[in-house]
């Protein structure tokens, strides 16, 4: 038994850094047939890295992901998809008691690109995507539990566990699974911003923050971004085949349930 993923069409959004960047980098070695989109031209750079050291063609799609038009006319660059991941999100601090229009500005656009995001791309690929393909989603350790002052943040990722089973269960007659991925904490610049955040906020070293995030970990040490990978290739693969509707973690054992 073994995952085979060569020159299966995949598109991975919020791939320029991050997370997206790790799951792409683990479709291209596979073989995959992959495009990645993000917000901005950095994507380019990134589907430029990834044809070099896979060499393999890598396509670049530019989209806001919370703008219907602007999905539906980069979508329209793909003739057919295999697997979808929906992994472009954005994580920002929106304190309830903090009264500013800044944080309400701030929990409107994290709602937008997280939940009517998904909407949006999930909708604009559902007819490039045929029997036998995977939609994946990525959630988060958050989506299973909560801390202070990520309102939106978490809140939507709630809604994506949502969404996924509620597309697992109206694609499934059409044999497309939906799944979605929970990371836990991932060094990333979102991640180290949001500790950042949390240091300040709480009068303690960004170092404090990220022991107690270990600390609460089964396994020792921090994910990096190619560390969540497998995952979403296994859900992707033949070997998941059977496999709907759920909500799994990756998170060295930090939330246990």
């Amino acid at each position: 038994m073994s995952i085979n993923l060569e020159n299966k069409r995949v598109l991975v959004t919020g791939a320029s850094r991050g997370i997206g960047f790790g799951i792409a980098e683990g479709f291209a070695e596979v073989g995959a047939d992959l495009a990645i989109l993000a917000d901005d031209d950095t994507i380019h750079d990134a589907a430029s890295e990834l044809s070099k050291a896979y060499r393999r063609p890598v396509r670049s799609l530019v989209a806001d992901i919370s703008n219907k038009a602007a999905v539906a006319t980069a979508l329209a660059e793909i003739s057919g998809l295999d697997v979808l991941v929906n992994n472009a999100g954005l994580e920002l601090i929106t304190p309830l008691t903090d009264p500013s229009e800044e944080v309400d500005a701030t929990f409107a656009r994290i709602i937008d690109i997280n939940i009517r995001g998904t909407w949006n791309v999930t909708r604009a690929a559902l007819p490039l995507l045929e029997r036998g393909s995977r939609i994946i989603n990525t959630a988060s350790v958050w989506s299973k539990s909560a801390v202070g002052e990520f309102a939106a943040y978490i809140a939507s990722k709630h809604a994506v566990v949502g969404l996924t089973r509620t597309f697992a269960r109206e694609l499934g007659p059409r044999g497309i699974t939906v799944n979605a991925v929970c990371p836990g904490w991932v060094r990333t610049v979102a991640s180290v911003r949001s500790a950042n955040v949390m240091a300040t906020r709480s009068n303690r070293s960004e170092a404090d923050i990220f022991a107690d995030v270990v600390a609460a970990q089964c396994l020792p040490g921090l994910m990096e971004p190619r560390d969540v990978a497998g995952l979403y290739l296994f859900l992707a693969s033949d070997l998941a085949a059977n496999i709907t509707g759920q909500a799994i973690g990756v998170d060295r054992g930090e939330f246990l349930g």
